[in-house]
């Protein structure tokens, strides 16, 4: 009988400790939300048109799907289908009227740093992030096409897009929209260009009607997925 007491109370201690170790870990895993009002704007602006995109996505995916039971052609809705997702991936070049940035370094008689060789990646990343809130729909900086695996990091002091050096300036981010002239009037108003002053650069919009922007041209990263060959 005793030794059934020790066993109950030995389990039920070691339980005990297990929820004790349990609600430290779930309580040392809360994190504070400390955004802003305009930071949590933006992240709700940013869910709104990913749940727009998702649903254009469905309806788009119904419509494939239908054309098949309707007993069309495979191959065609296939092709189909493929040439939308690279046009979406930014694998094709695209036209369209926008706005050309451009960002020049600026030297005035306080000025005591040294040479500026490229534009910080983080200026980069907070100019990107305000042109897609405010309705860009294509982005290039210099040659390199922005697409949602872009990376946009600094080595050796020179910042890289894509993985290829952005430095000669003026620098031109050329964007894509269906509101060059909103666009261009948010950009000049504008955080990011009250960010680009404090590091000696300036930060000037123009529209204009007609843009071509270059298609993505390096290896497209997939994770996640793995390709499975057809039975032969």
């Amino acid at each position: 009988m005793k030794g059934r007491i020790y066993t109950f109370t030995i389990v039920t201690a070691v339980l005990g400790f297990m929820v004790a170790v349990l609600f430290q870990s779930t309580k040392e895993v809360e994190v504070r939300d400390t955004r802003n009002i305009m930071e949590l704007q933006q992240a709700l602006t940013s869910e709104k048109e990913r749940q727009q995109e998702l649903n254009e996505e469905i309806a788009k995916q119904l419509e494939h799907l239908s054309q098949l039971q309707q007993g069309g052609d495979v191959e065609e809705v296939m092709e189909s289908a493929m040439e939308e997702l690279k046009y979406r991936a930014g694998l094709t070049e695209v036209s369209g009227p926008g706005v050309i940035l451009e960002i020049s370094p600026v030297f005035d008689e306080n000025f005591d740093g040294g040479a500026i060789r490229s534009v910080p990646p983080y200026l980069l990343r907070m100019l990107i992030n305000e042109l897609n809130i405010n309705g860009a729909s294509e982005i290039a900086v210099a040659s390199q096409r922005v697409v949602s695996t872009s990376a946009i990091r600094e080595a050796n002091g020179v910042t890289l897009v894509n993985s290829s050096r952005v430095t000669q300036f003026p620098l031109r981010v050329r964007v894509i929209t269906d509101d060059p002239e909103g666009l261009h009037y948010a950009m000049m108003s504008s955080s990011s260009r009250e960010m680009f002053s404090y590091e000696n650069l300036s930060l000037e919009s123009s529209t204009v009607t007609e843009l071509v922007l270059p298609a993505y041209d390096k290896p497209m990263r997939v994770r996640h997925m793995e390709l499975i060959k057809e039975d032969s």
